[in-house]
């Protein structure tokens, strides 16, 4: 072949390609124009919800929460992709039981990953610092800053102890459907919102 010359089936790649990246890419803001519809009546509702639904299935997140500052609730993180995936949810803030403020998450992600899945995550605060944290202007990236140590639902339902908790967040995901490989929380940026 020709240097400079191309063959149908490289231009097909090269399009294909583009197609699915450019799909990535905007993936995440299409979630969050549909997704940004929640009030807040909703979003601490749906918040209050689910952690009470992880407390009644981890109990180590109960224990966990009872010494937390505050508590950061995702009831529904939506992923999705085709080796470029994005991720995008909304939450509140809890602090004493009550909403007093509202964020959202969002993240791309790439390598080894296809389909779709659902799945929310709460964060623990653990101190005023981390806490503190969250409202960077900047905002907050999981993974950057204050330690969060992960857990997801199964490993939590067999985790007892809750003696040496020196780290600063602890983040549980629960309810996960669908199947996709790579799910995590690493990397998301997490930003207050104004819900109506």
């Amino acid at each position: 072949m020709k240097s400079g010359t191309r063959s149908p089936f490289r231009r097909q790649f090269v399009a294909g390609l583009a197609a699915v990246i450019g799909i990535g890419l905007a993936a995440p803001a299409a979630w969050a124009a549909d997704m940004a519809k929640n009030s807040a009546a909703t979003l601490a509702r749906d918040g209050q919800g689910a952690l009470n639904q992880l407390y009644a299935n981890v109990p180590v997140a109960r224990s966990i929460g009872g010494k937390a500052k505050a508590i950061l609730v995702f009831p529904k993180v939506t992923k999705a992709g085709f080796g470029i995936g994005g991720q995008y949810g909304e939450g509140v803030l809890l602090k004493g039981g009550k909403p007093v403020a509202y964020y959202n998450t969002a993240g791309i992600s790439s390598g080894l990953q296809a389909g779709a899945q659902t799945y929310g995550y709460a964060m623990l605060f653990m101190n005023d610092g981390a806490l503190k944290s969250l409202d960077s202007t900047q905002g907050f990236e999981v993974g950057v800053g204050p330690s969060v140590v992960v857990m997801d639902e199964g490993r939590a339902k067999t985790t007892t102890s809750t003696t040496a908790l020196n780290d600063d967040v602890y983040a549980f995901i629960f309810g996960q459907k669908g199947l996709m490989a790579g799910l995590g929380i690493q990397g998301n940026k997490i930003t207050k919102i104004n819900p109506k």
